[in-house]
């Protein structure tokens, strides 16, 4: 594999990834309202905390998808068949769905962690901060379908891809909180 190549790899991973990071800073905006946990508490701490909300859950899910959609949208006068690594249209729906729903659900699963180690919210938590939502939409959309997550990300140099999001995601994940911060969408800016 040459340079040019590697860095088409690289980027379509992280061009295939999108519908998966953009669910947590769509919840950010959309939240608010009743908690996911409904407030209720497990051994003495709160299950998730106010921050998980269903409206924040399905907001963030829906900009995933819809942003997946546009993408295919992008890709279709070019590659109406495989979408650009999506695959076949109603497939596609579906990796769409899991790569989005699974990133909230990582990152309810590290709240339930943070809470358990008696963390509140906006308490830092280097790795997982940065890594739940990745785990979770792995998690799910391999779980769902494993022929794409190992076509995408683990076959031949397509872990190229893999190593670039684990790369690439804490770079991401400080800037886009950080701007979050400065626009008084987190009171934190980690």
């Amino acid at each position: 594999m040459d340079v040019l190549e590697a860095i088409l790899v690289a980027l379509t991973g992280l061009w295939l990834f999108l519908p998966a990071m953009l669910p947590n800073s769509a919840a950010v905006v959309t939240g608010g309202g009743a908690p996911v946990d409904f407030g209720r508490s497990w051994k003495g701490r709160r299950i998730l905390g106010d921050g998980k909300t269903w409206k924040g859950f399905f907001g963030g899910a829906v900009a995933g998808i819809i942003l997946g959609l546009i993408q295919i949208a992008i890709s279709s006068p070019f590659d109406a068949v495989d979408y650009w690594g999506f695959g076949p249209l109603w497939g596609s729906l579906g990796v769409l769905t899991a790569l989005a729903v699974g990133s909230l659900l990582g990152d309810m699963l590290g709240s339930f962690i943070k809470r358990r180690l008696n963390l509140e919210r906006g308490a830092k938590a280097p790795i997982l901060d940065q890594y739940d939502f990745l785990i979770g939409a792995f998690l799910l959309t391999g779980l769902l379908f494993p022929g794409w997550v190992y076509a995408q990300y683990i076959e031949g140099g397509q872990i190229l891809a893999l190593a670039f999001l684990l790369f690439i995601t804490p770079v991401l994940h400080r800037v886009v909180n950080v701007i979050g911060y400065k626009m008084g969408q987190k009171d934190v800016p980690w």
